[in-house]
């Protein structure tokens, strides 16, 4: 008896082990791309406005697809879900690596996001049923989630190193081997399981509607600075988006199961933790990509050094979590949120002030600021968000706030990479070669960012006024 207990949990570990794995290269991918991008658009000819789609493209198709695949996975099988998403996610990866032009990295990208959404509430619907509630199950997603904030870590680090040594096409060529040994252990180490209970309905209007107006959406963003806010084609693509849109609104109005139900929009708390969310990503992940480019373009540092660069504001991320869980135990979600925001909004200041010729020191002080204030709003939204609906739909707000932060993301990097670029065009006359201007364009998007930031103090102060009352939503 002894022994067949050892061998379930040694079991168990090495399915915690698989899934972990499989998370880890999701994210570890994310930051060794954004060390990359230097390379990548100097290798494939990307446009400076046209290189977010690189980094937009996966999480785009992250976010849209994130809430269906949870559902697919309870009625189609857990297992079979995780497989099928880690074999796309593993072929998106090889082709990624295989690309020669910009739209076929771009596409291969948004079917290796598409991959990572199908794999990511598969395997975390494994660890709640492998793993018995209680300590059991919170040690499990304790070291998932460890496990993510490492591979966030481990990205900048090894992209540098992997982009310097062997070539940007092996930071997607290392996922094909742990891809094809995945799939392979899956079988061996986890158990199939379906929720019998859960309704069979797919919202796959809502899912392709959605997505569909968000790329649109990023699409018109990006035109602007090619071809002007007034120009037919960037006006068309933005109403196309806004129609799109108004779409997925007539589809969950209609749909007996909804993706997102229109309900959840009436929960202030909800709402107000979803938007800080939001402007968390959409302020600090466009400083990280344009600090990166700034460190090699500018300044013709190594993808490696600009990956170390990278570190504090991950390591500070892990401070600011367990700091932030701390100040709302005594100050509250909403003062938390606000104050980490504020922090964030600094930390992009700080990083403005750098120059063609140095900007080291600004850069390593406003990554750790932004750090701290991620980590720190992280944690109390997150909480906020959850709380503000009853236990069964906290996987449904988890989902909600994750896409808002994905979003966040994509639309962030949209607007102040393509402003940025825009900015550097009107001062060097539309040449765009001016180390000057290049950074002066940088500049005016980590203002912009800040900005961004700010509101989302603002968001939190408006809509989470009432969140510290009991029983208030």
């Amino acid at each position: 008896m002894e022994a067949r207990g050892g061998d379930r949990v040694g079991r168990k570990g090495a399915a915690l082990a698989l899934l972990c794995v499989a998370q880890f290269v999701d994210v570890l991918d994310v930051n060794a791309v954004i060390v990359a991008l230097h390379s990548i658009e100097e290798d494939l000819g990307f446009s400076r406005a046209g290189l977010q789609w690189v980094v937009s493209a996966y999480v785009l198709f992250f976010a849209g697809f994130l809430l269906l695949s949870g559902r697919v996975a309870d009625l189609w099988g857990r297992r079979r879900t995780f497989v099928a998403g880690l074999a796309l996610f593993t072929a998106a990866s090889l082709s990624c690596g295989l690309s020669a032009s910009p739209g076929m990295l771009v596409a291969s990208r948004a079917f290796q996001g598409l991959g990572a959404a199908i794999t990511a509430p598969a395997a975390l619907a494994m660890i709640t049923t492998i793993f018995a509630e209680g300590p059991e199950r919170d040690r499990a997603v304790a070291a998932w989630t460890a496990v993510a904030a490492g591979g966030g870590a481990a990205g900048l680090l090894l992209g540098g190193l992997i982009t310097d040594s062997l070539g940007w096409e092996w930071i997607f060529f290392v996922n094909v081997p742990v891809g094809v040994a995945g799939i392979a252990l899956s079988y061996l180490l986890l158990p199939e399981g379906r929720d019998l209970s859960a309704s069979r309905g797919l919202d796959l209007p809502g899912a392709a509607t959605v997505t569909a107006g968000l790329v649109l959406l990023v699409l018109g963003l990006t035109r602007i600075e090619a071809a002007g806010f007034g120009s037919p084609s960037t006006l068309a693509t933005l109403g196309l988006a806004g129609a799109f849109f108004g779409a997925f609104v007539f589809a969950e109005r209609r749909a007996a199961d909804p993706l997102v139900p229109l309900g959840l929009f009436r929960l202030r708390g909800l709402v107000g933790a979803a938007l800080v969310a939001f402007a968390l990503t959409a302020a600090t992940a466009p400083v990280s990509v344009l600090v990166t480019l700034y460190l090699q373009n500018t300044l013709g540092y190594s993808a490696s050094f600009a990956g170390l660069t990278g570190l504090p504001f991950s390591l500070c991320v892990i401070a600011g979590s367990v700091l932030g869980g701390r100040i709302a135990g005594r100050m509250g979600g909403r003062t938390t949120m606000s104050l980490g925001l504020t922090v964030v909004a600094a930390s992009a200041l700080v990083t403005a002030g750098i120059t063609p010729e140095s900007g080291v020191g600004y850069v390593l002080a406003g990554a750790a600021l932004a750090g701290l204030g991620l980590g720190c709003a992280s944690v109390a939204s997150t909480a906020r968000g959850t709380s503000a609906v009853g236990r069964g739909e906290r996987g449904l707000a988890s989902g909600f706030m994750n896409t808002s932060a994905q979003v966040g993301t994509a639309l962030g990097l949209a607007a102040l990479v393509s402003l940025a670029a825009a900015h550097t065009d009107a001062l060097s006359g539309g040449e765009g070669s001016g180390a000057e201007a290049l950074v002066a364009g940088y500049r005016f998007a980590f203002l912009i960012a800040a900005g961004v930031a700010s509101l989302g103090v603002v968001a939190a102060l408006y809509f989470l006024r009432q969140a510290e009352a009991p029983g208030k939503r």
